[in-house]
């Protein structure tokens, strides 16, 4: 009965997602709003509705360590296994736009999200802050899209009126789905976290942050095959600075606070801060993201739900591997990464 509540959140999740986006997307080009806004904006935002959701009804019911696991975990998995995954179907083209605004910022709401969590919460007036600095990079992004496009808005004036209504109708079924599915969706996931005997963070960090970002895995998987690679990688980046500063924010403003466990403190805030920065040197390298850069990642989401899954049952492996991937594994992936930037500015100052 458990499994069958998740399997339906979940899909409830995943289908409204894609009402979502296929609604806002419409209602967005009828303005005529490029690819990457749409991506950083639209589909990122929508496709990052149901970690909303999900961490809006965990926060509701008092469950912190599933608000902050799958804002955490969904952050890792999206660079990690998603940006991987999508480049090893096809590398990534990465706009200039994202390595001078936008990776920044999620470097900074990052950051930002692992200072707000040093006392061991995030309080409301915090929650409040994160909002506030969503709401302003909205604006400049919209602001800077629509500068931008502003040949194109005399054809987008021109839309039926009845197409963008039912794109507005779309949308707002979604919307629908996704509250549905994420009362299913954490209500199975709390049942099975009891039933296996495991901590809600777990939980959090790993099936809901995963299953609440397939949405995200979906778009920029087939955004990458259809050659629309703004969208895959804006959506990732704007996906990350949405679950921070809405999700996150959110969830500390309705439940007056969340608390932070010590093991998330410690460990699960580094790592998404320090994947986060570990975007800005593979970006730079000619614009792209390779085949072996996408493994990269990939195996390291692999390596870090293992470690998760070891220490969380407290296996005697689990020290050894930790200290395995922190003195081994991470020295030499920066020095590939260094030897990348090398390479990538190098090409840049001197093109053939």
């Amino acid at each position: 009965m458990v499994f069958i509540m998740i399997f339906i959140g979940l899909a409830a999740l995943t289908v409204g997602a894609e009402l979502l986006v296929r609604g806002a997307s419409g209602m967005a080009r009828a303005i005529g709003l490029p690819s990457l806004i749409i991506g950083l904006t639209v589909v990122a935002y929508g496709t990052s509705a149901p970690e909303f959701a999900v961490s809006m009804k965990a926060g509701l019911s008092g469950q912190a360590d599933i608000a902050l696991g799958n804002v955490v975990g969904s952050n890792i998995f999206n660079v990690l296994f998603i940006l991987g995954v999508s480049a090893l179907v096809l590398p990534l083209s990465v706009s200039s736009q994202l390595v001078r605004l936008d990776v920044p910022v999620m470097i900074g709401v990052s950051v930002l999200t692992w200072l707000f969590a040093a006392d061991g919460k995030v309080a409301r007036w915090e929650g409040i802050v994160l909002i506030m600095g969503l709401m302003a990079y909205t604006a400049f992004l919209v602001y800077t899209g629509m500068k931008t496009s502003a040949g194109n808005t005399a054809g987008a004036n021109s839309k039926p009126k009845k197409k963008v209504a039912a794109n507005a109708l779309l949308a707002m079924s979604g919307l629908g789905l996704l509250v549905l599915g994420a009362r299913w969706f954490v209500g199975g996931a709390v049942s099975l976290a009891k039933y296996l005997g495991v901590s809600e963070l777990l939980i959090g960090l790993t099936i809901v942050a995963a299953g609440t970002s397939l949405p995200e895995l979906a778009t920029s998987v087939v955004a990458a095959i259809r050659g629309e690679r703004d969208i895959a990688v804006g959506n990732v980046v704007g996906s990350n600075i949405f679950n921070i500063l809405a999700v996150l924010g959110a969830a500390a403003v309705v439940s007056g606070r969340v608390d932070v466990a010590p093991g998330a403190l410690h460990f699960d805030v580094p790592v998404m801060t320090a994947v986060a920065f570990a975007c800005l040197p593979i970006f730079l390298t000619r614009g792209r993201i390779s085949r072996w850069e996408g493994a990269l990642f990939t195996a390291y989401y692999l390596s870090y739900v293992t470690y998760l899954a070891l220490a969380a049952s407290q296996h005697e492996a689990a020290k050894t591997f930790g200290w395995a991937m922190l003195w081994f594994a991470i020295p030499a992936t920066l020095l590939g990464l260094g030897v990348s930037l090398f390479y990538g500015v190098r090409a840049w100052n001197c093109p053939s």
